[in-house]
């Protein structure tokens, strides 16, 4: 019997197995996913095929980015459909067709820049395009920046720093842009999504989040935004209900619509979530799912051995 989560208009029907991988390929935290105007279906995994590409049904179609990426981490996906690949273990953005040509690379492979020093990039995360095509970059981990650069690559502008403040950082993790050109970034460890225009100026943030992980924010006039949060990982709270891990779909101005999972705390079970990271929706909905349970299961779990069980993508299906 198929699980549905949510409830009202949001109900979504948890579709298991539904990438029908080639024979002893398999999935290895799948970092980020993207859906392009066909509808099909690109997987950035950390596994030895690192962009897999499948039909709506599931069915593989191609593979390519072996010798390329270094670790995913986050996609992106253009009006052109053009691919923005973010790599945190090389500290470069790479801008590539849908058969894996790179036709724009912006970092150094394999040199970041000095820890916090806010120069890019340090292990980047996440890129979005605004309107006009500028890209930002999300950077990261080992900094606490928002990079701007124009469509072929030059930086325009930097913003952000260590801290608890409006405009500070802690772990931007995920960047959006909406039609009207507000930037949305999910600043992790702050559990909370902040919002600026594109000249880096702070309008507002959202809080009632737990390390919001993933974003996915469809185009159009007030479009939703859908949050992957990655839950607790500390062993005091771990098991905790009601903090994830769980997906949130909020409006544009950050008030909340539906949650989907999380009440039950971090559940190693068919249709739970156990690291929501890559999030992506087709045009008929369904919403595409990346988890990054190899990674964060020792972060969640302590000493305890590897599951059996490990979720590293969903479909969830829209039910009418």
């Amino acid at each position: 019997m198929s699980l549905i989560l949510g409830d009202g208009d949001y109900r979504y029907r948890v579709v298991e197995d539904w990438a029908k991988l080639p024979d002893g390929w398999e999935f290895r935290d799948v970092a980020g996913v993207a859906v392009d105007s066909k509808d099909q279906v690109y997987i950035f995994n950390r596994g030895e095929h690192p962009m897999m590409v499948f039909d709506r049904e599931g069915n593989f179609l191609r593979a390519w980015g072996e010798g390329i990426f270094n670790r995913a981490h986050g996609l992106h996906v253009g009006p052109d459909d053009a691919l923005y690949c973010t790599d945190d273990g090389d500290h470069t953005v790479r801008k590539c067709t849908t058969e894996g040509k790179v036709l724009l690379e912006i970092g150094v492979p394999g040199k970041p820049a000095p820890y916090v020093s806010g120069e890019p990039f340090h292990r980047c995360t996440h890129t979005a395009l605004s309107p006009d095509n500028h890209i930002f970059v999300s950077d990261g981990y080992g900094n606490a920046r928002v990079h701007k650069y124009t469509p072929d690559g030059k930086l325009v502008m930097s913003w952000g720093e260590p801290g608890s403040d409006p405009g500070q950082f802690n772990i931007v993790h995920n960047i959006v842009a909406d039609d009207d050109g507000w930037i949305y970034v999910a600043d992790r460890e702050n559990h909370r999504v902040q919002v600026f225009d594109t000249n880096g100026k702070y309008e507002t943030q959202w809080n009632n989040l737990h390390r919001p992980c993933g974003l996915f924010m469809p185009r159009g006039k007030c479009p939703h935004c859908f949050i992957g949060e990655l839950g607790p990982g500390m062993p005091v709270n771990r098991h905790m209900p009601n903090l994830g891990p769980r997906l949130s779909i909020v409006s544009n101005e950050g008030k909340l619509i539906a949650r989907l999972g999380g009440k039950e705390g971090l559940v190693n079970e068919p249709g739970k979530f156990m690291a929501p990271h890559g999030l992506a929706v087709d045009g008929h909905g369904d919403i595409y799912v990346g988890e990054v349970s190899y990674t964060n299961w020792p972060a969640s779990f302590g000493d305890k051995p590897m599951p059996k069980l490990l979720h590293t993508l969903k479909k969830l299906e829209k039910l009418p």
